[in-house]
Formats: C-alpha cells, structure tokens, sequence
C-alpha cells in the first residue's frame, strides 16, 4: 500500500512553522488530556493536536475498518495491534482530510471546534502502557569509550559485543513522559579508596542520550521472529533519556548488570513518530566488523535512519548549553537485528513493548551521549555558559533531548524529551 501521507508535496490548511518539527508528513500519534479533561488518542499538525476519538466518532474514519472506541482509551496499544496495513490507511486519511485542497473538515467550523485543539490547551501523557522495557547497548563508540575508562583500551569492548546485540530487560513501572520531574535516587556506592559502601543520593546523576522503539503483537511464546520479518513489527520510535545513576550502577553492576542505579527513570517523548514517517530518510547502517551469525543477517544496507540528535543542558537562569550533537546512524547494531536477537529464544513480544536503543555516540567527543563520556569520567569538567562546570547533573539542571530528520522538503522531528533533576525525596523514618 502506498504511503499517501509522505507526499513531499503535500500542504496544509492549518498554519505550519517552516522548522516545525510536525509537518503535514510526520502525521504521529499520542495521548493527551483536553481541556474538557477527556482523555483520548490524538496527532499533532503543526501546534495543533488532534483529537482522533472525535475524529472517528464524527465520521472521518467511516472507510477503515475500526472498533468505535479505539482512540477513545489512555493508551495506543489497540490502535499498535492492529497492525500496519491499519496504521498506513489511518495516517493516509488523516493526510488526506487536512489537505490544503479538502474542504471536508477545513470548512465546518462546528467540527473543527471539538477536533482541534491548540498545543497550549492539552497535557501530553505517556502514549502507551509499556509492559515490558529492553535497553540494549548497541553504540559501538560508546561501548568503546566505557569499555577504555574502565577496562583499558586493549579490552574496551567484551568478547561477545560484536557478535549480538547486548541488552538487558529492565522494568516499565518507572517510564515516564516528558516534562516529568526526575528526584535524585538513593542507593548505596564505594567511595573512591574505600571498602565499605555508603548509603546516600547519587553523586553521579547522568543522562543517556537514546531513541526507542515501540513494536506491536510479535511472535507467540515460544515463537522465533525472523530477521526478513521483525521490521513489519515495529510501530514507530521516541526519544529516550535513560537516566542513570552511575556511583549506585558501578557498585551494585556485578554479577547481574542494572538494577537501581537505571530503574529509578527513563523519559521519553510524548508522540510515537511511525517507521512510516520515516522511511524516506533511510540510510546505510555502519559496515559490521565481523558478519554475524545468519539469524542476524539483514538483506541490503540501507537499514538504519540519518536521525540528527541533541542533548542539551538547561540551568536553573535558563542558559542552554549544547552537550552532544549525534545521529542515530551510528548504531552498530539495528532495530531489526534488536528484535531478531530478542526473540530467538522465544520470548514473546507484545504491543507496547519499548525497546531502547542504548546511548548513541557518534566518533567525535562533542556527539558523545552521555556525561560520562563528556566529561571522561570526571577526568575533563564541562564548562557552562554561567562559568560553573559539570561532571554529572546538579538538582535544578533540566536535560533536553530533541531528534529530527530532514531533506530538501521538510523535517520530521519528535519533539523535545526533557526532565528535570530535583532534590531527593525525603525518607520517612
């Protein structure tokens, strides 16, 4: 089926920035409350979201095959099980209707009121009900530059790293969506030249700069998805900040990884832009170093996306710093090897599912994704624009993450992916 909604030529009749990162052709999905407290799924044009729950329910969807309540709920996940052939007819249409050339909806105004809402009016939440969480860590350079400050140069990357994807299954309880306020974490961590551990707040408060993938219905338990098959099963993408306490992480990482230096948070940005969206800003993957195994060995070389990423730091007189410039192409390993590698022992995958991508370094220190890259383990302070320096976040520090793709016709961007560190919460006795 051929995907109307990417029409490069493509205009609307509702008012569109020319930077705006949500152009007639990004079309994305979301969750958010109106300003008549009703909570339903949406898309946003421009700065204007979408109320697609009024949208269906006035007849704008009468051609597709839809229950009557699926944007009418507080998450995507119906809507993601339906899969693409669903999800390309509801985007076409929707393209379709805000047109600059049809009149169906632009000229009644009595529909426009319910359907239309100006960006200001609504609170975004998260878009869907996450059941499970995967981080994998699949940034060749910034393996490397962990794996150096650690290890030393001679051993930076593990033996296994460039034969599969390596990742971790986390916990969903604590995903939240952008704008939510991110309290310092307890835990206990080694003082420098000490063998007892204290117990207290990170010291070490650092950022991931990261995407995520959200996939539909997979495979059945026990069920293998094949390589050829996995990029049918994936929805769309967000940004993802997987905060990390790293004096917690490096005490409590041995012998079974992650536990409370990364579940106490992880934000990601409020619209779920498709693998549609994004098609037309394919681009080749980086050429493996050793061929993988043959479940994980993909047909052609365009499977990654040139997506422009950025981190940057707020302080509290609202200077902007610019951390780290990356790209998403640089990942070593891809979505589709990701999904492959995850269900090849038979681990079923469920709509919803959110699948990080790992911090994303690029080859230079200004595209490193994390503050502990940026600051070499402490060894290199990042100096502000207001004269203080960082090794890791302050309370009252705000980190931004945004992404965009663009070509000689528009940008499709995600928004911004922000937190802001407060102080701890205070133990009750």
């Amino acid at each position: 089926m051929k995907i109307a909604a990417n029409d490069p030529d493509r205009k609307s009749w509702l008012n569109i920035e020319k930077k705006c990162d949500f152009p007639i052709q990004n079309i994305p999905f979301g969750v958010f409350i109106t300003k008549d407290d009703i909570i339903t799924i949406g898309t946003r044009i421009g700065e204007y979201a979408i109320d697609l729950g009024a949208f269906h329910q006035l007849g704008y969807f009468n051609e597709i095959p839809l229950t009557d309540d699926i944007f009418m709920q507080d998450s995507l996940n119906d809507f993601i099980s339906d899969g693409r052939k669903t999800w390309r007819l509801v985007r076409n249409r929707i393209a379709e209707v805000f047109d600059a050339n049809n009149p169906i909806l632009r000229d009644n105004l009595k529909h426009r009121e319910v359907i239309i809402f100006d960006m200001s009016e609504i609170e975004m939440l998260l878009p869907v009900s996450v059941g499970d969480y995967t981080d994998f860590y699949s940034s060749k350079e910034h393996a490397t530059n962990v794996g150096v400050m650690f290890r030393g140069k001679d051993n930076a990357l593990m033996p296994n790293w460039l034969h599969m994807p390596i990742g971790y299954h986390g916990r969903s309880s604590s995903i939240v969506v952008s704008g939510t306020r991110i309290h310092r974490p307890y835990g206990q961590f080694l003082p420098k030249n000490e063998s007892t551990p204290v117990f207290g707040p990170s010291k070490s408060l650092d950022m991931e700069l990261e995407t995520a993938f959200i996939t539909t219905d997979v495979n059945n338990f026990g069920e293998p998805i094949s390589i050829d098959e996995a990029g049918e099963y994936i929805f769309g993408m967000v940004l993802l900040n997987d905060w990390s306490a790293r004096d917690i992480q490096k005490w409590e990482y041995a012998p079974l990884g992650p536990f409370l230096g990364k579940n106490f948070a992880s934000t990601i940005s409020p619209w779920i832009v498709t693998m549609d969206a994004l098609e037309p800003f394919r681009c080749e993957s980086p050429k493996q170093d050793l061929t993988p195994l043959p479940y994980l060995q993909q047909k052609g070389t365009d499977n990654s996306f040139d997506i422009k990423l950025k981190a940057i730091l707020e302080t509290e007189n609202g200077d902007l710093n610019e951390l780290s410039k990356s790209n998403f192409k640089h990942l070593y390993w891809t979505m589709e090897q990701q999904l492959a590698h995850h269900t090849v022992n038979g681990c079923n995958v469920r709509s919803g599912d959110l699948m990080g991508s790992g911090t994303i370094s690029g080859p230079t220190k200004n595209s490193y994704g994390s503050m502990l890259e940026l600051s070499w383990g402490g060894k290199e302070p990042i100096e502000l624009k207001d004269g203080t320096s960082r090794i890791f976040l302050n309370d009252g520090d705000t980190l931004i993450l945004s992404g965009y793709c663009k070509n000689e016709n528009y940008s499709i961007g995600f928004g911004k992916c922000s937190g802001k560190i407060f102080p701890p919460v205070k133990l009750k006795k």
